[in-house]
């Protein structure tokens, strides 16, 4: 069968954010990736952009190279598109190609806001396309839908998560992502880390079927981190909360083992009390509780440095019991963080190589799409709407 023949928007030679060539490229390039995919185009934001792109990560002189997104979504040689540039341009480098019919691949987060993401899909169901959310296909949330589908805890009756953005610094931001602080872009440590975060919670657990929130500036000054890591006594005023608390019931899971169960989110950028996980995660049900434990909420890129233990608490037995996880063997052969990445990837060839069936697939073959990053936006458009809400009623009094 002919390789699915790639577009990559945003790999530069120069990016500030380098997710293009970290979390895609080595897939690409490896033997399992290349046994289904071929990289065949760059968009930049000039053609001498992408032929300095091309250059600087040897890639063939047959790849070709465009700095117009309309350019692109004419070339009928290429099948899929992944888009890697800046959230607040999403639309302008993917929406030509959408519309042209082809497959894409988004970063996460989708658009800017709701109504962007809406504008740009039609809120209609689109299965030729890959949404960056890639913690739903994580091992850890692939382990933990195992478990829970076993019984070993019977029905779910609550989950609590403590997540830390220990990404970034307390007091301090990068230059480079500067921007996290002006919620106007709509790429922040909410929309980035509480988000992604939150999806593999729900992949694993369903929906919130309403939910309450509070969030908090808690540091509206920072100070700016130069390109050596050096902080600086430049300062930047952020509009952007840091910290996120969310409770709310769930709805009723696919698996029918969790209802009327709560769930309690608490998010806070920066990084944890010194010595402690920056991700713990449990799931109560009636026969046993699950803990996970983490440095850092990244399970679907980063945290993987570190131990990620799974743990069940057998009220039965009153034993506590390691669950093991492991990567698929061609996985291992990829860098960390691009690892999770793959696993978006190869789902959709099997899909794409599969004749492209329509509908719902197993859960054991599904990955997250443009549609369902729709209704992710929708969920943080309504924290947000809270979050305006609670300020309005404080500048009351």
């Amino acid at each position: 069968m002919s390789p699915i023949r790639v577009a990559l928007i945003g790999l530069s030679a120069s990016a500030k954010v380098n997710w293009a060539e970290q979390g895609h490229l080595p897939y690409l390039h490896s033997a399992q990736g290349r046994s289904h995919y071929e990289l065949v185009a760059l968009l930049n934001s000039s053609v001498e952009a992408a032929v300095a792109a091309r250059a600087h990560f040897k890639l063939p002189p047959t790849v070709k190279t465009y700095g117009s997104p309309d350019d692109l979504a004419r070339d009928k040689d290429v099948d899929l598109v992944v888009c890697n540039t800046r959230v607040d341009t999403h639309v302008l480098t993917s929406s030509a190609s959408l519309t042209a019919g082809k497959a894409v691949f988004i970063e996460w987060p989708l658009a800017e806001n709701y109504e962007a993401a809406l504008a740009l899909t039609g809120a209609r169901r689109i299965d030729h396309s890959i949404i960056g959310l890639q913690g739903r296909v994580s091992p850890i949330a692939l382990k933990l839908k195992e478990v829970l589908k076993s019984g070993r805890i019977g029905r779910v009756l609550s989950s609590d998560v403590r997540a830390f953005g220990n990404l970034g610094r307390r007091d301090s931001v990068a230059e480079s992502v500067s921007y996290f602080t002006n919620k106007s872009v709509g790429g922040n440590h909410v929309t980035i880390a509480y988000a992604h975060t939150i999806d593999y919670v729900h992949e694993v657990l369903g929906e919130f079927d309403g939910f309450q929130s509070r969030m908090q500036i808690q540091r509206p000054v920072l100070k700016i981190r130069d390109q050596n890591g050096v902080t600086t006594d430049r300062e930047i005023h952020s509009d952007v909360p840091d910290l996120v608390i969310v409770h709310g019931k769930l709805a009723k899971g696919k698996a029918d083992i969790v209802e009327n169960a709560t769930l309690s989110f608490t998010f806070r950028s920066g990084h944890q009390f010194k010595g402690t996980p920056g991700f713990i995660w449990t799931i109560n049900g009636e026969k046993g509780e699950i803990m996970v434990t983490a440095n850092g909420a990244y399970i679907h890129s980063d945290s993987y440095k570190d131990p990620i233990d799974i743990k069940l608490h057998d009220h039965a037995t009153d034993e506590v019991v390691s669950i093991e996880w492991d990567w698929q063997e061609w996985q291992k052969e990829l860098p960390r963080r691009s690892r999770v990445v793959a696993e978006l990837y190869e789902r959709f060839a099997h899909w794409w190589e599969d004749g492209k069936p329509a509908g719902n697939l197993p859960w054991e073959k599904e990955w997250p799409r443009l549609h369902d990053a729709v209704v992710r936006m929708k969920e943080l458009e309504e924290l947000f709407r809270q979050y305006d809400a609670q300020n309005d009623v404080s500048n009351i009094f």
